[in-house]
């Protein structure tokens, strides 16, 4: 009925019009079907007929699908078994259309199927459908199979028969045996008892034996508190069974639980270890049974460790990938995590058991067959084995390793008997703790407890060791425990540490006995630690990864802002991986040197230990190979290297890290000969005991740091350097405790000149200089730290005398005497104080008594030790005891800076009223700092009182000494020559202070009036010539030798200033005596004396003498010349250039630097160009030549006369001019020779041992003596009449003559070497009567008039010749004139030496401190004068248009001219008219050749191009003088015109016809040239000269015809 119902209601109109009404009315009639709940069958098979229905018209066709299936969709929830019924449904139409022939229905049926699989499941269908649907439906792979398998399900469970007891044993029996072992075991029952009872079992219940021992042990699993009763049990019960039996039933037993999620009971792994403790079985038996194989053991630790590296590989490579795939992979990671879940390692649960019962023997035997640190990579076997230690070490611990007022819980021994015994004393622990600490390894982090327990034992066992007056053997074994003691800290404890999650308090009691090692080994093991620990095992490698990366977080958000938070990770970070961690700080620091002060700052948070790691990974990193310690350019230190150095220096200070290891690196790199880390110990130095090395301190700080210390820390440094004393303490207990005060100066003082000639080699001279410099300000800053922190017992303990320095050590005896200046100091205030004590007599003189006393007794043995320093000669002229003296003071002992004490006590009384003032700072906090600054006030107060004594008691000291210290057994100039070369120059450039020093020991030497030191010599000698001395300095060097030389002009400059300073400070001191006697008296006659004007003419000549030095230097090219004159010429600046005219030289040149520097060495061109600023802002303050000295020559004296025309002609101004034109016209060719001598001199000077040649040479005394002989023949035949005349009228000669030696260059050296020689016969005659004088005055009056008609005409006559001989192109006309100009000179000279010979030592003495070759120099010179001439065809006019000018200047300054010139006048006549004839017809062609006289003067005259025009002028003017004055100069230096009269006559025959000859050929020159050759440019100038010139020549001549008959 329902079924037809069904059909009825399912029509073929819903099947047409099925998504309009079909589909809804089969929904109604499904849903009414479901509802009807009376008839359950009923409605069943209702719903199924429809589904049927449905599903068949799908089959034919009538509906598709995908309808069907969407319709089913919904029908399939109006019931619960819905899904069952559909899956019927599809049964039985499976069955029909199987059967059917129509392939198409059969398809449609799939397609309806596998659309409505997602309504059905697997399962259901599977049991109802065919196989082969199923096949085809994919739900099965293949049918036969499916059959197959489900036959043999079939048969298993329906038919398959069990077996059941075939051994017929009884049940009964079993259950008696369980009973039987699991009764109470406390009462009398024994093991034997038990045994019989279990056999009788056997017997009586046929009960199989195996099967009965599998009992036994189950039960002993069951209660493994009973090993006393199993063990023997099984142990008898063994004696009845086969050997094997029990180790093939263990073996079932561990098979049993290897299925893949098996679990392993513990109860088995301790039952199988007790059973191997006993050897009832052998473990190479057992341990086949066991899974995994090891293979696969090995292959699991292979791969624990790629991963690892996988990990570091990802931590370290840059990921640019989206969050998104990252989220992803963290996914996939976490799913392998859960699916790989290991199977249970039976042999690591064995191994558990075994180290829980104490059985070490077999547990060591599995761990040896398993990698390192496999086993205990497992935590509950690190574990196991770390309760095992602390067992083993209870009694030891207990006993030495407890800490003061801890108690601790005492841990009870193992019952097993069979465990390994305790230790009792520390050869035990050897034996047995540490091999068991071995196989543990880094898994001892697992627990800190048994950590903490070994580190203390290690302490107790450290204190041992230290602890001497044992045996020999007692030493030995203390060495082997020593030794093991290190590999337990470097394989067990460092690497633990790593593991342990930043446990501060380990770090720190590992620190406790770590301290206790010498820095050596806690390096070394930091080392290892470092270097290759972490590569040893997976987990460190992870560790090492994770690390670098928080690091990098870190290092990336450090900022001065958040110091402490960053601190604080950095802290937590460095507990556990402080290797790690410090090494990228510091790669970090040296890239990036702005990160220091913050990393500094926040490395507060450190443990002890770390901080002794950072030093180790600093000295690694400055001692690492693969780093570059120079910049590309190889002239600088690397950046690198310079932050680390700084940083060294903040953290060393800052925190109390040991600084043993870094002293001992660098003192091993000055063993080896490298200097770069030098850098590190200037640094350490200066903020630890703030002690500032810098070449750039003002006047004002260098006064104060001759005060002293106090006045020192105030005002001498840049940086107020705060709180140093505790940093300053450290570093000097460093220093002693590891002895490496003294090897520290002796290698740097050493290293110096290594820096040169060993270490230089190839190096570039910037670099070398550079680390010369650093060398040396490190010492002097090393020795300064020493001197003032070590007490005096410590400094003269150390410090051995100054000959055992020099001669066994090696040092340069300027360092010698810089480290034992200190201990001469504390020496003599410890020997004053002991006298005072001894008799308190508190008068002024005697207090000076007892110090002249003390310093006598510390200053003897000085004055004997420094004899051995230099050759016997040497003390001829100095007393080591002016030597020990002038070396042992120091600038504290000669003056009191008081001004800067009044500015630093000013400073405060400042600081006091601004912390008055100051409303918001706290009372307390104002009250401790006025406290402060009241204190530092007093303090400074005491000081500066204590100064002036010492100073006014030194001052008495060296009047005592004065006497005794110039022996003067050779000349003054030999003395001064030994003064400068011994004592000043090597110590001018010591240190700035030093410099200082000199230039004031100086000026007190003269102010003492010491007997045979002239002043004006040593003046003169460092100012002459400061060229090679200036090219042989370094750039720090450069800036001291300045400093030196402010200093001295400072002192010139005052006394130049003032007509009442100069009377007062320089009048009747020796020091200004101009007559040089060997055994020279103090006083000597006010003619003797140099006066005011004179001495204003030579410190012109001095500054002139300085420009001259200064251009060359500049046109050099040379950039050691250039950089080193341009810092000594900033330091020198407020004295000099003075005087208008060398200023405006030095600019120039200065300018030109700028110009041509600016590409190619910025250095220089930064350096030219502050110079050129500040000499620029300077120009206000220089003077003309005239105001600085007066031109005219004064007539009350006889002396000015011969200071302006004596030899020492630089003081002329028409001289000073010439040569300033000199030098800016100088050419090409003369540059490139003087580069050649300077590069030369740079090469040959060593520092200030260059200076003893000079000596020889200024001495004469090994002179030809054939010359002399024929010299004082001459002599003789002149009678004994013009000797005295001579000595009569010649006026006293003075210094400035000597410096003929470098002006004059054209004389011969023998000539001054047989005037010297000639000096020192007249010297010993009787000085002059009052009477003699008095005529000799008289005299020189009327005199005056003749010589200044004479000198016109001859400086005319003379200059003409030589212009026209200059214009000669002819290289054999050069030669032949040369010949001749030399032939005048002698014969001139000699005249002049033999009639002026008692002044004639005076004449080249002056000398600069250096060898050269003067009659080689002047050759060259003369050759570069022609050059100058040739090289412009303007010159050969300018020098005749200037002729007018020329007059004038030489009828005021060239008064005295010698003999030869006078002899010339007639025949000069002649040649005069010439010219003027040969210059008229020249005029005429003039106009014509302008165009082309301008076009040549561009390519010729390279001067002319650079120069204005009004300059060009001045410059013509200049060269007309230049001939004639240098002509002037190769004359010899005779005194006065009077004395060289007779001379001239006898020499006229001689020059005359020579002279007659060489006109005529001039004459013959003069016309052909003046036709080629060009003059000057502007026409207009020159007509007005030559109008003046024709007008001025016929006086001129009428004067000349006067004067020389007159002369006749």
């Amino acid at each position: 009925m329902a079924a037809a119902t069904v059909v009825a209601a399912l029509p073929d109109e819903w099947i047409k019009n099925w998504e309009k009404s079909g589909k809804s009315e089969f929904l109604q009639l499904c849903r009414s079907l479901s509802e009807n709940k009376s008839h359950d069958n009923v409605t069943f098979r209702g719903i199924q007929q429809a589904l049927y229905e449905l599903a068949y018209h799908v089959v034919r066709g009538n509906l598709k699908h995908d309808q069907a299936s969407n319709v089913l969709n919904d029908v399939i929830e109006f019931r619960d078994d819905m899904p069952s019924i559909l899956a019927d449904v599809f049964c039985v139409l499976d069955i029909e259309t199987s059967c059917l022939e129509e392939k198409n229905k059969r398809d449609q049926f799939m397609q309806l199927v596998l659309a409505c699989l997602y309504l059905v499941s697997d399962t259901i269908l599977k049991e109802r459908l065919d196989p082969e649907t199923l096949e085809s439906l994919g739900l099965i792979k293949q049918s036969q199979q499916f059959n197959q398998k489900s036959v043999k399900i079939k048969t298993k469970l329906f038919y398959k028969q069990q077996k059941f007891n075939l051994l017929r044993e009884e049940n009964e029996g079993y259950a008696k045996l369980i009973a039987e072992l699991g009764q109470d075991l406390s009462g009398n029952i024994t093991s034997e008892l038990i045994l019989e009872n279990i056999k009788s079992l056997i017997g009586c219940f046929n009960l199989d034996p195996n099967r009965v021992l599998d009992i036994i042990l189950e039960v002993y699993e069951c209660r493994p508190e009973y090993d006393e009763f199993f063990v023997p049990l099984i142990e008898s019960y063994m004696y009845m069974c086969e050997p094997q039996t029990l180790c093939h039933i263990l073996g079932f037993k561990f098979k049993f639980y290897q299925e893949p999620n098996g679990e392993t009971p513990v109860s088995l792994y301790r039952v199988a270890a007790v059973l191997l403790q006993h050897n009832l079985i052998d473990l190479e038996d057992l341990y086949v049974h066991l899974l995994p194989t090891d293979n696969t053991i090995l292959e699991e630790h292979k791969r624990e460790i790629g991963e690892a590296k996988q990990i570091v590989r990802k931590l370290t490579m840059v990921v640019l990938s989206s969050e998104k795939t990252e989220e992803k992979e963290k996914e996939k990671e976490k799913e392998e995590e859960k699916t790989e879940k290991p199977p249970d390692n039976q042999k690591l649960g064995l191994l558990e058991a075994m180290l829980k019962i104490g059985d070490w023997q077999h547990a060591q035997s599995i761990m040896d067959q398993m990698p390192p640190f496999y086993a205990t990579s497992h935590k509950p076997i690190a574990v196991a084995l770390c309760q095992l230690l602390h067992v083993m070490i209870e009694p030891l611990y207990r006993r030495l390793g407890v800490p003061k007022g801890a108690k601790g819980t005492p841990i009870p021994p193992l019952q097993n008997k069979r465990a390994p015994k305790q230790v009792e004393n520390f050869e035990d622990l050897r034996k047995e703790v540490f091999n068991m600490l071995c196989y543990l390894g880094p898994h001892l982090s697992h627990d800190p407890i048994l950590f903490a327990k070994v580190v203390r034992l290690g302490k107790a066992f450290m204190k041992e060791y230290q602890s001497d007056g044992s045996k020999q053997e007692d030493k030995e074994k203390m060495e082997l425990l020593f030794s093991c003691l290190l590999s337990i800290t470097d394989q067990v404890l460092l690497p633990s540490l790593t593991l342990m999650d930043c446990n501060a308090c380990m770090s720190e009691e590992l620190w406790g006995m770590f301290k206790t090692f010498p820095y050596q080994h806690r390096y070394r093991l930091y080392g290892q630690w470092k270097n290759e620990t972490y590569n040893s095992h997976p987990l460190l490698v992870k560790v090492k990864a994770q690390t670098i990366d928080r690091a990098k977080y870190i290092m990336k958000r450090l900022t001065k802002e958040n110091v402490k938070p960053s601190g604080r990770q950095i802290g937590k970070l460095s507990h556990s991986n402080p290797t790690i961690l410090f090494d990228y700080i510091l790669s970090q620091i040296q890239k990036y040197d702005n990160l220091i002060t913050p990393v500094v700052d926040s490395l507060k948070y450190l443990t002890s230990l770390n901080y002794d790691v950072l030093a180790y990974c600093i000295i690694e990193a400055l001692a690492n190979p693969e780093k570059e310690r120079m910049k590309h350019d190889d002239t600088t230190i690397s950046s690198w290297l310079q932050s680390l150095a700084s940083f060294c220096g903040a953290v060393f200070r800052k925190y109390p890290i040991e600084l043993a290891g870094l002293l001992q690196y660098v003192a091993n790199q000055l063993k080896a000969g490298k200097s770069f880390d030098l850098l590190i110990l200037k640094e350490v130095v200066q903020k630890m005991a703030g002690i500032e090395i810098t070449e750039e301190m003002t006047m004002e700080q260098l006064e104060a740091m001759t005060g002293g210390e106090q006045l020192k820390a105030e005002g001498g440094y840049f940086g107020q350097i705060r709180n140093t004393k505790k940093s300053s303490q450290r570093l000097k207990d460093a220093l002693l405790d590891h002895d490496l005060a003294l090897p520290l100066c002796l290698l740097m003082a050493q290293q110096r000149n290594g820096v040169i000639f060993q270490e230089g080699g190839e190096k570039h001279l910037k670099l070398v200089g550079k680390l010369y410099d650093q060398c040396h300000d490190t010492l002097v800053q090393f020795g300064g730290f020493l001197a003032s922190n070590l007490s005096t017992e410590d400094y003269i303990k150390r410090v051995p005398s100054i000959d055992v320095l020099c001669n066994e050590f090696h040092t340069p005896h300027d360092a010698a005497f810089f480290l034992s200046r200190p201990m001469y100091a504390h020496h003599i205030s410890s020997k004053y104080d002991e006298l005072k004590k001894a008799e308190k007599g508190n008068k002024q003189q005697q207090k000076v008594h007892k110090y002249i006393t003390s310093c006598e007794l510390v200053m003897a043995p000085v004055h004997d030790a420094v004899i051995s320093l230099h050759l016997p000669k040497v003390w001829d002229d100095i007393s080591p005891q002016f030597y020990a003296t002038f070396w042992s003071l120091t600038m504290y002992d000669l003056a009191v800076p008081h001004s800067s004490y009044e500015r630093e006590v000013n400073k405060l009384k400042v600081q006091m009223k601004a912390i008055d003032d100051n409303q918001e700072m706290p009372p307390n906090k104002k009250k401790k700092e006025k406290e402060r600054c009241t204190a530092l006030q007093d303090k400074l107060l005491e000081e500066e009182k204590k100064q002036s004594e010492h100073v006014q008691r030194v001052l008495q000291r060296l009047k005592l000494e004065k006497d005794n210290w110039l022996l003067a057994k050779s000349t003054k100039n030999e003395t001064i020559t030994k003064f400068l070369q011994l004592c000043i120059f090597p110590r001018c450039i010591f240190s700035a202070i030093d410099a200082v020093y000199c230039a004031r020991f100086v000026e007190l030497v003269h102010q003492q009036k010491t007997p045979n030191f002239s002043t004006l010599l040593c003046y003169d000698r460092v100012f002459s010539d400061i060229i090679y001395t200036v090219a042989s300095c370094t750039e720090n060097e450069a800036s001291r030798y300045g400093r030196f030389l402010c200093c001295m002009l400072d002192t010139i400059t005052r006394w130049h200033s003032d007509r009442a300073i100069y009377e007062k400070e320089c009048g009747n001191y020796p020091g200004f005596l101009t007559i040089l006697r060997t055994t020279g008296c103090d006083g000597g006659n006010k003619a003797d004396q140099l006066d005011y004007e004179n001495f204003r003419h030579v410190v012109h000549k001095w500054h002139y003498k300085l420009t001259k030095a200064s251009v060359h230097c500049l046109e050099t090219g040379e950039y050691t010349h250039i950089r080193n004159i341009l810092i000594v010429l900033t330091k020198i600046l407020p004295w000099y250039p003075k005087v208008a005219n060398l200023g405006t030289a030095l600019e120039r040149r200065v300018q030109k630097i700028c110009q041509d520097e600016k590409e190619k060495r910025p250095d220089l061109y930064a350096l030219a160009m502050g110079y050129s600023g500040q000499l620029k802002s300077r120009k206000h303050c220089m003077v003309p030549e005239n105001d600085f000295h007066h031109k005219d020559p004064p007539t009350r004296n006889a002396v000015p006369t011969t200071v302006q025309n004596g030899p020492g002609g630089a003081a002329l101004p028409p001289l000073l001019t010439i040569n300033a034109a000199k030098l800016e016209e100088s050419t090409a060719e003369e540059t490139d020779k003087l580069k050649e001598k300077s590069q030369g001199a740079v090469k040959v000077i060593n520092k200030a041992a260059s200076a003893t040649p000079k000596v020889t040479a200024s001495n004469g005394n090994s002179a030809a003596n054939s010359k002399v002989i024929k010299e004082k023949e001459e002599k003789e035949k002149c009678g004994k009449e013009k000797d005295k005349e001579k000595k009569e009228k010649t006026p006293a000669a003075t210094p400035e003559a000597k410096s003929l030696g470098k002006d004059g260059k054209e004389k011969p050296k023998e000539e001054r070497v047989n005037k010297e020689d000639k000096a020192r016969d007249t010297k010993e005659k009787t000085p002059k009567s009052d009477k003699e004088k008095e005529k000799a005055k008289r005299e020189e009056k009327s005199s005056k008039d003749e010589k200044s008609k004479i000198t016109v005409t001859n400086a005319e006559s003379k200059s003409t010749a030589e212009k026209e001989r200059e214009k000669e192109p002819s290289r054999e006309r050069d030669l032949t004139k040369d010949m001749k100009s030399k032939e005048n000179i002698r014969g001139g000279g000699g005249g002049g030496g033999g009639g002026g010979g008692e002044k004639a030592p005076v004449a080249g003495s002056l000398k600069s401190p250096v060898p050269r070759s003067e009659a080689s120099d002047s050759e060259r010179e003369q050759k570069r004068r022609k050059v100058d001439t040739h090289s412009s065809p303007s010159h050969s006019s300018t020098v005749k248009d200037n002729l007018s000018e020329l007059k004038d200047s030489s009828a005021k300054h060239y008064i005295n001219h010698s003999a030869p010139t006078l002899s010339k006048s007639k025949e000069r006549e002649v040649e005069k008219k010439d010219l003027d004839k040969s210059r008229e017809r020249s005029r005429e062609r003039e106009k014509k050749d302008e165009k082309e006289r301008k076009d040549r003067k561009r390519d010729h005259s390279n001067s002319d191009r650079e120069v204005p025009q009004d300059s060009t002028k001045r410059r013509k003017e200049e060269n007309g003088t230049t001939v004639s004055s240098k002509h002037s100069k190769s004359e010899s230096p005779s005194d006065s015109p009077r004395s060289n009269e007779k001379e001239k006559e006898k020499n006229k025959s001689k020059s005359s016809s020579k002279e007659k000859g060489e006109s005529i050929k001039v004459e013959k020159m003069e016309k052909s040239s003046s036709a080629s050759k060009k003059e000057s440019r502007h026409d207009k100038e020159k007509t007005e000269k030559k109008d003046k010139r024709d007008s001025t020549g016929g006086k001129e001549e009428k004067k000349h015809h006067k004067s020389s008959d007159k002369h006749r």
